[in-house]
């Protein structure tokens, strides 16, 4: 599989960075190493200019676990055929609102930047219903950042940022 990330990129370019991240983003229970992927192309190519679409890749592709949450409530009538607790229903209902209380988008975007499971995150937020476009835009907000790091790690070498942080 790496070997047709690396080919994408190779043969295509920033927009084969774009597909490598959508598609990275988009793998919801395989792990994909779409980070390396970014990481050489901007030691070849302009790292800002891979972070961005690096980061629109892996943006669009979040959304992939997003419509998995929506799938997991579907017309209102839960998949899951059992009812659930008190305990359960209270949890569910403290999430909706601290997510509607503004905490949402920061949440989100703080794990789609980080290596924290962003892919739950979006089940969450589809499962909750939580507004499609607040998700998208701080999820690309944070995706973007990530990879313009990561590109970046690409282009100076991992050496200098080690010496940024005195390691």
């Amino acid at each position: 599989m790496l070997e047709f990330l690396t080919y994408l990129v190779v043969t295509y370019g920033y927009l084969g960075v774009f597909l490598v991240s959508l598609i990275g983003s988009a793998a919801l229970f395989v792990p994909l190493p779409a980070f390396l992927i970014v990481i050489s192309a901007g030691a070849t190519l302009d790292p800002f200019w891979v972070g961005i679409v690096a980061g629109l890749g892996a943006g669009l592709g979040e959304t992939i676990g997003y419509l998995a949450g929506i799938g997991i409530v579907k017309g209102g009538k839960k998949l899951i055929k059992r009812k659930l607790s008190a305990k359960e229903k209270h949890w569910i209902n403290l999430v909706k609102d601290w997510f509607n209380k503004g905490w949402g988008p920061l949440a989100i975007f703080v794990f789609a930047a980080t290596p924290l499971p962003d892919k739950i995150l979006g089940l969450v937020c589809g499962a909750i219903r939580y507004d499609w476009k607040k998700f998208l835009l701080a999820t690309l907000a944070g995706k973007i950042l990530l990879h313009l790091v990561l590109a970046y790690i690409g282009y100076f070498g991992i050496g200098f940022f080690l010496d940024l942080l005195h390691l």
